[in-house]
């Protein structure tokens, strides 16, 4: 082969080798660019499949808690409805009074009227000692005065000295017939009574009479002036009235505050015979929801209505057949706050 031929030869072969190394080149970043297509792909897609998946399910998830949420939101304010909260504040100034479940007389009862009179034992008539000239009067109707205390000064005609009428007890002048400059004469010039007890006279039927005794026990209840005590039969009269047709039963009241003003008009209930019940609560506290009878029991979070059913009554408790425990505790005086409460609570959820 002559030098012509040689070096076309080679220059042949130097570019066959050229380009298979281009095509392995171009093989090797073909292949690297794959690699790197299906890196993204493993990378880039599925993570935001992923992400998506992720998010709706965790979409579904907020839903779900949020569904959950509102339902438990929900079925604690239906809970709610059949609460009325107050702060002791307010439970003071509505004047709602607590109570416990427990044993209690059931009483059969006689209910009589009558009036508070003075007690007629505590009552004195003042008058001079000598006749004369009344000098000075020191006290006037309503003033109370001390047992000794100087009620007016008077002048004797025959010895034209100057003594003192007293007060014979403690108590309140209820009456007064003296002036400066006036005669005593030989009326009574002061009434004083003393009132830290008083009499209630009550009105008795004759058909009654036989039912009534000395030292059965009365609850006495003045409505308008808001009081009501305990005392016991003291005096049963053995003659009537011809005016009314009724005998007089006397009972005796402690008034040492001088709340039971003698002219007041009061109700009685006369125990006549007692039965004592294990569960017991006082009829002021019962309630009547949508036809039933309820008490409203007291817990941390509020006042609850519960439902009763009730046995023997009296004028002041019920027997409890069902519906309440030993020792719950309970709205009485002015439950029907309570009661109104539930009721606009109610009206402002339905609007």
């Amino acid at each position: 082969m002559n030098d012509s031929a040689l070096i076309v030869l080679l220059t042949l072969l130097l570019s066959l080798s050229g380009c298979g190394n281009e095509k392995s080149e171009v093989t090797n970043a073909k292949s690297a660019n794959a690699a790197q297509k299906e890196a993204g792909h493993h990378d880039g897609d599925h993570p935001e499949e992923a992400d998506g998946e992720d998010k709706h399910a965790s979409g579904k998830h907020e839903e779900s808690e949020h569904s959950k949420g509102g339902h438990a939101e929900e079925g604690h304010e239906e809970g709610e409805e059949d609460k009325v909260a107050l702060t002791p504040a307010q439970i003071k100034t509505a004047g709602i009074e607590i109570a416990q479940v427990g044993p209690a007389p059931i009483r059969e009862t006689l209910p009589l009227y009558g009036v508070v009179a003075p007690n007629a034992e505590r009552v004195r008539d003042v008058a001079a000692r000598y006749a004369g000239t009344i000098r000075r009067v020191d006290k006037k109707i309503g003033d109370q005065v001390r047992q000794g205390e100087t009620l007016a000064m008077v002048e004797s005609n025959e010895s034209l000295q100057t003594y003192a009428i007293v007060a014979p007890l403690a108590g309140v002048v209820t009456a007064r017939n003296a002036n400066p400059g006036e005669q005593t004469a030989d009326k009574p010039l002061f009434t004083v009574a003393d009132l830290s007890t008083v009499w209630i006279e009550l009105s008795l039927f004759p058909r009654d009479v036989a039912k009534v005794r000395v030292g059965q026990s009365v609850r006495v209840k003045s409505t308008d002036a808001g009081l009501s005590a305990d005392g016991a039969i003291a005096y049963v009269a053995p003659f009537g009235s011809s005016a009314n047709q009724t005998l007089t039963a006397r009972v005796i009241l402690n008034n040492p505050e001088h709340r039971w003003a003698p002219g007041l008009y009061v109700n009685a209930d006369v125990t006549l015979s007692e039965q004592p019940v294990a569960l017991a609560i006082r009829n002021d506290a019962v309630q009547t929801i949508e036809g039933k009878s309820v008490v409203f029991v007291q817990h941390d979070d509020g006042f609850e209505p519960h439902p009763v059913r009730l046995g023997r009554s009296d004028g002041e408790f019920s027997e409890v057949l069902e519906g309440r425990e030993a020792r719950q505790t309970y709205a009485t005086a002015n439950s029907f706050v309570l009661k109104a409460e539930l009721t606009k609570g109610e009206a402002s959820h339905e609007h």
